[in-house]
């Protein structure tokens, strides 16, 4: 008679199963979340530039003093995240791999560096200096991505534009130089680190180019 009645009970509650399988749900969720937690975390790459340029051999450094009005990097490759091509079309940005500071900033350091010692330049001032300039310079960027296309053949792709004015008191007049640079430097491999690594000897490679040709265009015979 219990037996009997003991079955009867279980064939006719439904909501003790559903209460069974909704347990077994939550324990797999758990369990699925442990897995994911268990697993090492992505962590983010931070990158700056670090190009230098020696000043050119018996360089002696003129009367000139240079203030940098601007360093601009164009769209869609101002952002912090580092930026691949993929297609004729397609950009993606890395969610794991950013600069220090604004692409800018870290780019700024070097060219500002590499300016100050390569012979063409008593000093390079920053905005409000108390030492007006005499020249002036305005840099853009037009391209700066790791052009990953070709997985088998990536590169580092850098295009950037340095116009050069005479300066009196701090105010742009005549232009000394105004000229296109661009290096597209093949790397081992297509990564962050590499791409950076590219992006720091094209930079290096344009800005020898700049310090020719400035002291080319500034010379008393010209």
């Amino acid at each position: 008679m219990n037996s009997c009645y003991s079955v009867n009970t279980m064939k006719t509650s439904p909501a003790f199963h559903r209460w069974i399988v909704g347990i077994l749900a939550i324990l797999a969720a758990v369990l699925a979340l442990c897995g994911c937690l268990s697993k090492p975390p992505l962590h983010k790459q931070m990158f700056t530039f670090g190009a230098t340029s020696a000043a050119p051999a018996g360089a002696v450094a003129g009367d000139r003093v240079l203030g940098i009005r601007h360093l601009r990097i164009a769209p869609p490759f101002d952002g912090r995240s580092l930026v691949y091509r993929t297609d004729e079309f397609s950009y993606v940005r890395d969610p794991y791999a950013e600069f220090l500071d604004s692409p800018e900033e870290a780019m700024m350091a070097p060219v500002r560096g590499c300016l100050r010692h390569n012979g063409c330049f008593s000093s390079v001032v920053q905005p409000g200096s108390a030492l007006k300039p005499n020249t002036l310079v305005e840099i853009s960027v037009s391209q700066l991505c790791g052009d990953f296309r070709v997985p088998e053949h990536p590169t580092a792709i850098l295009t950037m534009e340095f116009t050069f004015f005479e300066a009196s008191n701090g105010v742009p007049g005549k232009p000394i130089l105004q000229q296109d640079y661009s290096r597209i430097i093949p790397l081992k491999t297509a990564t962050a680190a590499t791409l950076m690594e590219g992006w720091n000897e094209g930079l290096a490679d344009i800005l020898a180019d700049v310090s020719s040709d400035f002291h080319r265009s500034s010379a008393p015979d010209r």
